[in-house]
Formats: structure tokens, sequence, C-alpha cells
């Protein structure tokens, strides 16, 4: 790895889902758009096909996903979820919080940003929110610098595992 590379953190879920998707891309979706490319070529007139065109554009697409998750799982490393310690945020921890202005509370669990999906509650270590809670302990309020203004969360409870 260069020096320029950063350690990619992601929990075994999320590195057994990348490689699922690269060994489909490269052992199915290859072979799928090389036939396409084959059928649009037999079609004559390259210049003004555009099944061909489409399909070369799909080939781009495919590739270049191939090649962002070798870059991921090159530089990955696994966030060993057992072994979190529970005494304050950490990297693959599950947090629950308590949102004072909008008296709510919330889950979310701490990953690296290429495993970061807001909609399902994994927020990246780098993010605002991410930033602020990790090295928080139960009790904790971090403020989190929002558009909206100054979020204020309670940390209520952390796991090394999903809150049942």
């Amino acid at each position: 790895m260069m020096d320029n590379e950063k350690r990619i953190s992601l929990t075994q879920t999320a590195y057994e889902k990348y490689k699922s998707e690269y060994d489909y891309l490269t052992k199915t979706a290859r072979a799928e758009v090389a036939a396409k490319i084959g059928e649009a070529k037999s079609y004559g007139d390259l210049s003004e096909n555009s099944e061909y065109d489409a399909a070369r554009e799909e080939q781009g697409r495919i590739e270049s996903r191939i090649a962002e998750i070798e870059a991921i799982l090159k530089n990955h490393v696994i966030i060993d979820e057992s072994a979190i310690s529970t005494d304050e945020v950490n990297m693959g921890s599950y947090v629950k919080v308590f949102d004072v202005d909008f008296n709510e509370e919330a889950v979310y669990q701490i990953v690296g940003s290429a495993e970061a999906d807001p909609l399902a509650n994994k927020i990246s270590n780098e993010s605002p929110v991410g930033k602020a809670l990790v090295g928080s302990k139960v009790g904790d309020e971090v403020k989190v610098e929002a558009p909206g203004g100054i979020v204020k969360l309670v940390v209520r409870e952390i796991s090394n595992a999903e809150f049942k």
C-alpha cells in the first residue's frame, strides 16, 4: 500500500457485500456485456449503432465499479465488532442517542466512509455527527454543527452489536 492510500474500515458484512458484488461483476456482468457488444457488432455499421454504444457505456460503468471495489478491497481493514469496547463510541459501535431539540431517540452505527448509509443509520466516522460521537461515553452531551444550527445529542447507550 502506498503512503497516500488510506485504510478503509469495513464491517465484516460490508466486506462480504463488496466481495459478492466484485465476484458478480467480474464473473457474470463482464461476460454479459461482452456478449451484448458482440451481438451489437453483428448489426453492422458501428457509427450509427445505438445498441453498440449502450453496451460500451455499460461496459465502462462496470469496469469503473470494478476498479472502485478493487481499491476498497485492496485497502480495507475489518472492524472486529466483537472486540469493540462499550465504554466509549468507536468505529463499529452502535450508539443510542437522544436528540435534545427534537426530543427523540436515534440509533446509529459508526462505520467507515465506504460503508456509510445514512438511510440505514450507518454514519461515517468522518461525518460531523460521527466525528462528534467517536470517543464519547454514556451520558455525554455532544454538539454537532449542522446547516440548521447546533444539534445536541446525549449518548444513552453504546453497544458492539445491534440493539434489540
